[in-house]
């Protein structure tokens, strides 16, 4: 394929499901791939099964001299990073209520969605201003823009990813936030709410989507919601998203609302 050939590109969580599938469809693209995760050993078998130009970084996202050490590597060894894919990130261990959630495991979730996200930007988007180029795409959710009472944390990890993005795109920086649908994984097969579930939202629609905004195909809707599986590329392609479109908004009550 080769179509990114050149690019290098950072993907953390990058040694199973999601993150493992975008890195090897990155590479198979002509991408050089880091891949970052906290597990050292099985993010280096992980990458090692990829072919093509691949680098294993173990770290946690959490912490921030881990990453920015991390990034030195990728830079040093691979290149700029052009595309940053946010997509490590915990979920709610119980399906419970808010108030009956154990606090430490809670807060473990919101700090790997939010911390882990902001870490990464914070190391490779300067890079990216001072050149003119690159990308971020973030993995998100439709959990980021409803509510489910029994995954509190992911949710509110999540709708913050959101946040992050806009405030990306808002300053210039193409960043995107996109949601894989219900991709059969580990972490998927572990939550309850899917037991039984069979309409899986396939990987590669992921990668596709992925990919086509490295190429710079879908730059119309930095800062804005995409969902693989439901978007196709051509539909994305075509439209020019205006205002509110594909954004977190409160809704107004009616005409009259003083904080419309």
């Amino acid at each position: 394929m080769g179509d990114l050939d050149g690019t290098v590109a950072l993907v953390t969580g990058a040694s199973t499901g999601i993150g493992r599938a975008l890195a090897e469809g990155l590479a198979a693209r002509g991408a050089a791939v880091a891949g970052l995760a906290r597990g050292a050993e099985r993010l280096t078998a992980a990458m090692a099964e990829i072919p093509g130009r691949t680098l294993a970084v173990p770290a946690d996202v959490t912490h921030l001299a881990d990453v920015r050490a991390a990034v030195a590597r990728v830079e040093a060894e691979l290149g700029p990073v052009d595309l940053l894919v946010n997509n490590a990130g915990l979920i709610d261990a119980a399906e419970v209520p808010v108030w009956e959630a154990d606090p430490e495991q809670w807060w473990s979730v919101v700090e790997s969605q939010l911390r882990g996200p902001f870490h990464l930007v914070q190391a490779v988007v300067p890079s990216m201003v001072a050149r003119g180029t690159g990308r971020v795409v973030d993995v998100t959710s439709g959990l980021a823009t409803r509510v489910d009472p029994h995954y509190s944390a992911y949710c509110v990890g999540k709708a913050g990813q959101l946040r992050i993005t806009e405030s990306l795109a808002a300053s210039g920086v193409l960043a995107f936030d996109v949601a894989p649908g219900v991709v059969d994984t580990p972490m998927t097969r572990s939550m309850a709410m899917w037991d039984g579930y069979e309409d899986w939202t396939p990987v590669s629609a992921v990668v596709d989507l992925v990919a086509a905004i490295a190429e710079g195909r879908l730059d119309a809707w930095s800062g804005r919601f995409v969902r693989a599986g439901k978007d196709t590329l051509d539909a994305l392609a075509a439209a020019t998203p205006t205002d509110a479109e594909r954004r977190l908004r409160l809704l107004p009550y009616g005409t009259t609302d003083p904080v419309a």
